[in-house]
């Protein structure tokens, strides 16, 4: 994710995280609990304070941690098949109480405990596994889509909370005027946990499925959300949290949290990566069902632990589940996170899910008590099975945007249809935060924030930014100053200005960007789906083979590069560009380019070299018409007011582009087409990490000189770019035709946490791919066609230009990421080409990535 599109989000996080926390003294207990006979250590023994709901289970190395900001005397341990155990503690203290439980003959029906001694775990003649696998082969009948009709309303409620703010907080000089906040605490929700609401999302949707022809429609009957105003934009972060928060399918192989899969415990290859244990049998509803408890075998691969509780119905269905992440899983920012799903009973006996919730636990450091505390609630009522209703029911297409009657429903509608209640706590956010971001004191506060982290200066209806942009450094321009911002929603929603102005101080000119757009569908631009036209001229300088952008080059920690970067063109552009797109997430894109370009610093150009007279072209002008078609099925955005970003997810996006260039209109020279296709995907592999492939394929007909065919995009940076080739020099590698590929594999520490000083450091192994096979057909060699620009030679002759050949371009690369839990360095390796003069083989790159 580009560093600058989450900076809302950043700024949001941080303010969270930054909360001045004074926590009371706590009372905790922790130790390791054991077999008195075998002294083996006892996994998911519960131990719980006395008169009290706070309880945890013990890990798969029976290790245990309580702890409360409360007063209690006394902890209580409980195991099937061993006698309860009752030790006293001390209140208000820090303290190891060690446990050892004593076995008892007990049968529990399924269950009979034959001896003390534990033997080694396997799946062999083990009935958990048997039942397990009956689980896993009732799946399909389980599920919702095994009717033919399905329909239900759901209530999703999310809140994001402070944790253990000092009651001392409010007392300060600063912070005195906020007392109205800090006041309003929930200590019911999380026991020995006192929350203060800070955001709050609801949502209630009437929801319908046909599996044949398959269908599914949502329609929101309601929506509400706390409003922080312009300065976090709220859809941004509420498709954001959404995305952390993700809707939980125990049936699916694999559940999606915290921007990682885990593996389900009713996966279908579950035997194979957790443990299985039969603890319980109760009855629920006059329902027997069996409490099955699971534990990784690995606890620091991406799986859960817990509880299922299954039915002996013959439906083999859950009932109810338990999840919670071991702690011991390379997960940043995460301290604990649990899942809650209850299941109730169709008239035909069958179990839907009654109630989704998830709870997480947020902090910079899993020792502290302060950080951030979510949790994301939802209730699925009024369930309605094999009851068909009109076709119209299920393909009436949805408006792609909330009506404002759905966004403003009255207390009234909510108090009538809310599936569950709201705390004391969270009926009171939506007032204070209202009140909050009224305050002057506040808005200067954010208005600053807003400046060092996103890069933008508000005033109102225009912004000034980026401020990254404001100062670079390049041998053409040497010091470059900028200064440039964009209009916002409070100017209008169907109007978008952006500019700049730029001065060189070394090439003493003046460059500049403008560009006006206009909404067609009554929106902003960047609200799905997308129906604008835009106009842009723009005079400025560009490395060739990179795209000339909006921010492109000014970025100062850019202005670094290795080798030699003296090879510049001057770019003036004239564009209009159409774009249209579907709610199905087809769109295309229409447009018309003029572009000249002039050689600066070292480059230049010449036809003709082998003759008496060579000719020295200094500019280069074409006329271009493209079109642009995509589809990308069942994309998301994090969309904010003047920014959207896409969410990664398991579908691939393919996207088609034809441009052809048009000879004799507005000074153009020359006539060719280029046709290019490109395939990406976001592979989701579990356990084994996720990885980013893309295969793309060019073609260019038709006779031009080498600034028109691809030069390939290089880099010479220090930071690591996913797009690029980043041992490949600027200029460096020409072609007419191509195929590309490009892996970027993500193993989330599947390695590194078999070592323990690197499972200790959390960080995690990349590994990286890039191919690029392609050439110059003769029609375009410059050899053969001297009228053709001459590839670019340094003053010594030795070439700077090549077309590719029959050897493809390859380089990779081996990585580390999540260094401080945000850096990620790269050590890449080019293995072609190693001949050609100034190339480096091998070089250190570094990037910048906020992730999970």
């Amino acid at each position: 994710m580009n560093f600058n599109h989450i900076s809302k989000f950043s700024l949001f996080f941080l303010l969270l995280f930054c909360s001045f926390n004074v926590i009371a003294q706590n009372t905790a207990v922790s130790g390791t609990i054991t077999d008195a006979n075998t002294h083996q250590p006892l996994s998911f023994v519960t131990v719980s304070f006395v008169n009290s709901t706070i309880g945890i289970n013990s890990n798969d190395q029976g290790k245990y941690r309580l702890s409360s900001s409360q007063q209690y005397f006394q902890i209580k341990a409980t195991f099937v098949g061993y006698k309860p155990a009752l030790l006293t503690i001390v209140p208000g203290k820090e303290q190891v109480v060690n446990i050892r439980l004593f076995p008892e003959a007990k049968a529990l029906q399924e269950v009979t405990i034959k001896s003390a001694k534990r033997p080694k775990y396997t799946n062999r003649d083990n009935p958990a596994v048997e039942l397990i696998r009956k689980v896993i082969e009732n799946k399909p009948k389980n599920r919702p889509e095994a009717y033919d009709y399905v329909e239900y309303r759901a209530y999703d409620k999310l809140q994001l909370s402070f944790i253990n703010v000092s009651d001392k907080l409010a007392e300060k000089k600063f912070f005195r005027k906020y007392k109205f906040i800090l006041d309003n605490r929930d200590t019911t929700l999380i026991p020995g946990k006192s929350l203060l609401p800070m955001y709050l999302t609801e949502k209630l949707t009437q929801n319908y499925y046909r599996k044949n022809p398959e269908k599914k429609r949502t329609i929101i009957l309601g929506e509400k959300s706390v409003d922080f105003g312009s300065f976090i934009d709220n859809d941004g972060l509420g498709q954001y949290i959404k995305h952390i928060y993700a809707d939980v399918d125990i049936y699916q192989n694999n559940i999606f949290l915290i921007t990682n899969q885990f593996l389900s415990p009713i996966s279908n290859s579950a035997p194979t990566f957790y443990k299985f244990f039969i603890t319980d049998t109760v009855v629920v509803n006059n329902t027997k069902l069996v409490k099955l408890s699971f534990t990784p075998r690995n606890t620091t691969d991406m799986l859960f632990e817990g509880n299922i509780y299954i039915t002996l119905d013959g439906n083999y269905a859950v009932q109810k589940a338990e999840l919670v992440i071991n702690k011991n899983i390379n997960l940043n920012f995460v301290k604990s996170l649990r899942v809650n799903l209850d299941f109730e009973q169709n008239p035909d006996k069958r179990y839907h899910l009654s109630r989704s919730d998830i709870l997480a636990d947020f902090g910079l450091n899993k020792k502290k008590n302060g950080g951030i505390f979510g949790d994301r609630t939802i209730t699925f009522k009024n369930y309605i099975v094999n009851q068909p209703r009109p076709d119209t029911t299920y393909t009436t297409a949805e408006a792609t945007e909330i009506a404002d009657e759905v966004k403003h429903r009255s207390d009234d509608f909510w108090a009538k249809n809310r599936l569950d209640t709201l705390t004391t706590a969270e009926s009171k956010v939506y007032k204070n935060i209202d009140s909050l971001q009224k305050m002057p004191s506040f808005r200067r506060t954010m208005d600053i924030a807003t400046l060092l982290l996103a890069g933008y200066k508000s005033f109102g209806p225009f912004e000034v930014g980026p401020s990254n942009a404001f100062y670079s450094f390049n041998p053409i321009e040497g010091l470059r100053l900028r200064l440039g911002g964009r209009t916002t929603p409070e100017l209008s929603k169907r109007y978008y200005f952006e500019t700049y102005g730029a001065y060189g101080f070394t090439d003493k000119k003046w460059k500049y960007f403008g560009s006006a757009t206009y909404s067609l569908n009554d929106k902003s631009i960047y609200k799905f789906p997308q129906n604008y036209v835009r106009i842009s001229v723009q005079k400025d300088t560009k490395i060739p083979g990179q795209a000339l952008q909006f921010v492109q080059e000014d970025n100062f920690l850019l202005s670094f590069k290795r080798g030699e970067n003296d090879k510049f063109l001057y770019n003036d552009n004239y564009k209009i560009n159409y774009v249209h797109e579907y709610a199905s997430h087809f769109s295309y894109a229409l447009g018309f380019n003029n572009w000249t370009q002039q050689p600066a610093g070292s480059l230049y150009s010449i036809s003709n070299a082998n003759t008496a007279t060579p000719n020295v072209v200094n500019h280069l002008t074409t006329s271009e018409a493209s079109l642009q078609l995509r589809y990308a099925p069942h994309e998301q955005f994090y969309q904010g007011k003047i920014y959207r970003i896409p969410i990664p997810n398991k579908y691939p996006i393919v996207t088609f582009n034809y441009i052809q260039g048009i000879k004799n209109v507005f000074n153009s020279s020359y006539n060719y087409q280029n046709v290019d296709l490109r395939f990406d995907k976001h592979f989701y592999e579990s356990f084994l990490g996720y990885s980013d492939i893309s295969l793309e394929g060019n073609r260019i007909f038709g006779q031009v000189p080498y600034p028109l065919l691809t030069i390939h995009q290089a880099n010479q940076t220090y930071a690591y770019d996913i797009e690029s080739y980043n041992l490949m020099n600027f200029l460096e590698f020409v072609s007419d035709k191509y195929v590309a590929l490009k892996i970027d594999q993500h193993w989330q520490g599947l390695f590194f946490n078999k070592i323990p000083l690197l499972k200790k450091l959390k960080w995690r192994e990349t590994t990286t791919f890039k191919l690029l096979y392609g050439s110059v057909g003769d029609n375009n060699n410059p050899g053969i066609h001297p009228q053709l620009y001459q590839y670019p030679i340094e003053k010594n002759g030795a070439p700077i230009t090549y077309a590719l050949g029959n050897t493809p371009y390859i380089e990779g690369s081996v990585g580390i990421e999540n260094i401080f839990k945000l850096i990620r360095i790269d050590a890449v390796k080019r293995f072609t080409y190693l001949d050609h003069p100034g190339v480096a083989t091998w070089g250190i790159r570094t990037r910048v990535k906020f992730d999970f």
